[in-house]
């Protein structure tokens, strides 16, 4: 595992006819020639997962590359012994030999990739002249200046009208321990939590832009050092992590009148230590806490045992499967997913996935994210309910076509500016949006702030969001 600032090579040249957008009206393709072409490419005998959540981190090795680079750095003679420092160059290695393989030219093109430059450098030029005007914030703290929050005496950021109602967060995880890294107590407080990307993080607090893609208000400094963080806890553990317990979520929640949350895993294809979904679980059934949230699963499609554990994940109690095509490495229209979706919606299971391009993800993962990929997911599986997570991030304009055409088709919130905010509720409508935070990635009113600003004058929608679409949906 290694930062993306390693493993990301340059795009190779690409001829692929250009189709960075999806039409009003189209007829949803698969795409089942190119999947199993990239799978052989990248050597699909158990990939073992790009690791990070929604951001998406780094890259790791395929089973097969594991084993010639171990071969290749063991003496005839004298077995190696793998520390870590020895580990993380073997993964460096392997992750960069990966990387090269892996992008299909004729599902991720230039066009696709200026579009995403494109959207980028518009959002940042774009910033305060919606119908809100400037909303930047000195931290997270600074959203005390707000008139629903306040700062309590230990400087935490409270929601103080009582006027705002309740929220059910559909988008939550907890830390992350895998591989190498220890337990994580998820009992424990701690004086404040280290958000992975985090406005907090000094004195000053990071200038907070709500009109930007959220990730938008972080330098490459700031991103360098989460991917480094997530490298060190995945080897050895890491500070930061170790405060994203579920005592911690739990308080941030209080603090926040937050009611009830969503703990998604993701399942990588690690060898070992890659349980989150069956550990979570374990951890809601035996918490004081649990009636406070919703139990997640996940699964893997290249596990030939993923429908005993899928099934036994909703026996105990789990209600959205998160799937998460970037750090998976699959597309969405595979048809080895489609069988995955099939069997949630004959479960009553909600899929949520990671949709869209983030843009400091590496590169070669956006080929999975196009929202063009999700089409046939939504139009073969008319029994089975979707979440698109982040709204589709910075291929939003894609993800409202699909939400304004699939009834099954409902959008995550978390991420999108105020801007953008207000042109999916009014182009999209707020029967199918639910609200998200993506903690521990961000605090929770990073995303209700934005949510607040945007229905201050709309009662029924602020309500609709925050919890009534969340609660028709699951049935709660």
């Amino acid at each position: 595992v290694v930062p993306a600032s390693v493993a990301t090579v340059p795009l190779p040249t690409m001829h692929a006819s250009p189709s960075p957008s999806l039409p009003e009206e189209s007829n949803p393709t698969r795409h089942d020639q190119g999947v199993g072409r990239v799978a052989r490419r990248g050597g699909g005998d158990g990939l073992v997962g790009v690791v990070g959540g929604p951001t998406g981190f780094s890259v790791c090795l395929t089973c097969r590359s594991w084993a010639t680079l171990v071969g290749a750095m063991q003496s005839k003679n004298k077995p190696m012994t793998l520390s870590r420092r020895r580990f993380g160059a073997l993964c460096a290695a392997g992750a960069g030999v990966w990387a090269q393989a892996c992008v299909d030219p004729s599902k991720y093109s230039e066009a696709d990739a200026e579009s995403l430059t494109r959207h980028m450098a518009a959002e940042k030029l774009a910033s305060g002249q919606g119908p809100y005007g400037r909303h930047v914030y000195q931290g997270y703290r600074g959203l005390a200046e707000l008139p629903w929050f306040d700062l309590d005496k230990r400087g935490r950021l409270r929601l103080v009208d009582d006027r705002v109602p309740e929220t059910i967060d559909l988008h939550a995880h907890l830390g992350m321990a895998l591989l190498f890294a220890a337990p994580i107590d998820m009992t424990s407080r701690t004086d404040r939590v280290h958000h992975i990307l985090d406005c907090d993080g000094t004195d000053a607090g990071c200038e907070l832009d709500l009109d930007v893609y959220i990730n938008a208000n972080f330098t490459p400094d700031d991103l360098q050092a989460m991917q480094w963080d997530t490298v060190q806890n995945i080897l050895w553990g890491s500070a930061t992590v170790r405060t994203h317990t579920l005592e911690n979520l739990a308080d941030e929640m209080a603090d926040l009148r937050v009611s009830k949350a969503a703990l998604l895993p993701i399942t990588m294809g690690l060898p070992f230590g890659d349980n989150l979904a069956e550990r979570w679980l374990d951890i809601l059934a035996k918490s004081p806490e649990r009636d406070h949230f919703i139990g997640g699963g996940s699964v893997k499609l290249d596990d030939p045992d993923w429908r005993p554990k899928l099934e036994a994940q909703a026996a105990r109690g789990a209600r959205i499967i998160k799937l998460h095509p970037a750090v998976q490495r699959y597309f969405p229209d595979d048809p080895r997913a489609m069988e995955i979706y099939e069997t949630c919606g004959r479960l009553g299971l909600v899929v949520f996935l990671h949709a869209g391009r983030a843009g400091i993800e590496p590169g070669f993962t956006h080929q999975y994210t196009m929202m063009r990929g999700y089409e046939p997911m939504l139009a073969e599986n008319p029994g089975t309910n979707f979440i698109l997570g982040h709204a589709g991030a910075r291929d939003v304009e894609d993800a409202m076509v699909l939400g304004r055409r699939y009834p099954n088709a409902w959008m995550g919130l978390h991420g999108q500016g105020i801007t953008i905010l207000d042109r999916i509720i009014r182009e999209v409508g707020t029967e199918r949006l639910v609200f998200g935070s993506d903690w521990p990635f961000y605090h929770v009113a990073a995303t209700l702030a934005k949510v607040l600003i945007v229905t201050e004058s709309r009662p029924e929608v602020r309500e609709a969001i925050l919890n009534g679409n969340a609660r028709r949906l699951l049935g709660l």
